[in-house]
């Protein structure tokens, strides 16, 4: 750890995916930058699959190869009904036009830190454990206190990005958090060895298995050990009056897909739990501050989303503060269209989140039909499309239609309310 100055371009508070890659662009860019990180990395964390949308920002980051030697390769994923009978494989090379067509899966505790000491070693200044317990906004610089080392320091910058994950220090300072009333979850995981495997390909897919009210996840983050969670409305959890564990192993009993997929695996970590952790905070701007990472908003953990828009947040940020840096006249400017441009992401996903728990999304998507490429718009959507052509707007809107049209007709075989098996045989169907 360097010496610490007290006045910088710009500070972080957060050295999670949005904040380290902030930091390193703009050190790259000749700003001083520090970065505030209140815990000592490595450390757990959730959010272990990553989307070809980011690719392009990894190879920017310069942290390509080193990514290779730590992560799984991630080719596509798979969605299958709780009772296994309905099933569909999707794969990233038959994307709508998508130019990255391979991603990652990754332990966060190992992504992370390799994404903060990237950064330190591009120019930034990076403190651990240093929590930020005050900010003070003036006119032309942010006033931070902060502890490092034990010692009160107070540090100065002309912006500030806050990259804090949910806590969202200045979202909580100006009281700007907004739940999605319509995605109140709550969701345990944990680590497990041992986890049967069909095929050898399903360690390069993110899977997903939907029951009725929750919905599973299930990622190789190593070649012997998988991540596993499970989502359901916080009612529900609270209604079971269980513990996390007892909870994670409830949920796997329910569904007879997981208690197959499950049988023998060993569980090699601690369960963790998070609630209500859908939100987007009002603003993301202020004359001195923007917000980025999961400090700007989280939708869910379905279609892998929060790296991904932690990424591009973060990217969006260093370009912006470093366009005003060198033109002030212009940051009311480029403070709106950020704003504008992420805001208009979460919309796309949220959307495409709040489908995902209607029954007929499994129901269309494990039936898929080819014309006028429907799936590989949804395909690219899963891949972090955003959608901004015109090519990819009609066709998910088209999709969106075809959703509506189940919910009121059965374009496709329906699945049973309980999500028993179908008396039809499973279908595997490649995209």
């Amino acid at each position: 750890m360097t010496a610490l100055e007290t006045e910088y371009d710009v500070a972080i508070i957060g050295g999670g995916p949005a904040g380290s890659t902030a930091a390193t662009l703009l050190a790259r860019h000749g700003r001083s930058v520090v970065v505030l990180e209140r815990e000592k990395f490595p450390r757990f964390h959730i959010g272990e699959s990553l989307l070809p949308y980011s690719m392009a920002t990894f190879e920017r980051l310069g942290v390509q190869e080193k990514l290779k030697g730590i992560c799984m390769e991630k080719i596509g994923g798979e969605v299958s009904s709780s009772c296994g009978a309905r099933k569909v494989r999707f794969y990233f090379r038959s994307g709508f036009k998508l130019e990255q067509t391979k991603s990652y899966q990754v332990k966060r505790a190992d992504f992370d830190k390799l994404l903060l000491d990237h950064a330190a070693g591009s120019g930034a200044q990076v403190h651990e454990q240093a929590p930020v317990e005050k900010v003070d906004f003036a006119a032309d610089s942010v006033s931070l206190s902060v502890k490092i080392e034990g010692a009160q320091r107070t540090i100065k910058a002309r912006y500030l990005i806050d990259c804090s994950g949910r806590n969202s220090f200045v979202g909580n300072h100006f009281n700007l958090r907004q739940s999605y009333d319509t995605l109140r979850k709550f969701s345990v995981f944990a680590h497990f060895e041992d986890v049967p495997l069909r095929d050898r390909e399903e360690l390069n897919l993110t899977r997903l298995i939907r029951g009725g009210d929750f919905w599973f996840w299930m990622i190789a983050v190593s070649e012997t050990r998988v991540s596993v969670g499970v989502v359901t409305d916080t009612s529900k959890f609270r209604q079971l009056k269980m513990t996390p564990e007892e909870a994670l192993d409830h949920f796997i009993e329910q569904s007879p897909e997981m208690r197959e997929r499950m049988q023998g695996a060993r569980r090699v970590s601690p369960v963790y739990s998070i609630s209500d952790f859908s939100y987007r905070n009002s603003r993301l701007t202020g004359d001195r501050w923007m917000l980025a990472g999961d400090a700007a908003g989280f939708i869910d953990p379905i279609f892998s989303t929060g790296v991904f828009l932690a990424i591009l947040s973060g990217e969006q940020c260093a370009d912006a503060l470093h366009e005003i840096l060198n033109e002030p006249g212009r940051k009311a400017g480029i403070f709106r269209n950020y704003e504008k441009r992420l805001n208009r992401v979460m919309d796309k996903y949220l959307r495409f989140v709040e489908a995902w728990y209607r029954p007929e999304f499994i129901e269309v998507f494990t039936t898929p039909v080819e014309h006028l490429n429907l799936v590989g718009a949804v395909n690219a959507a899963l891949a972090g499309n955003i959608g901004d052509s015109f090519a990819m707007w009609w066709r998910m809107e088209l999709f969106y239609l075809i959703l509506f049209l189940q919910r009121h007709m059965a374009l496709v075989p329906r699945l049973p309310a309980t999500n028993h098996p179908d008396p039809a045989p499973a279908v595997i169907l490649p995209q």
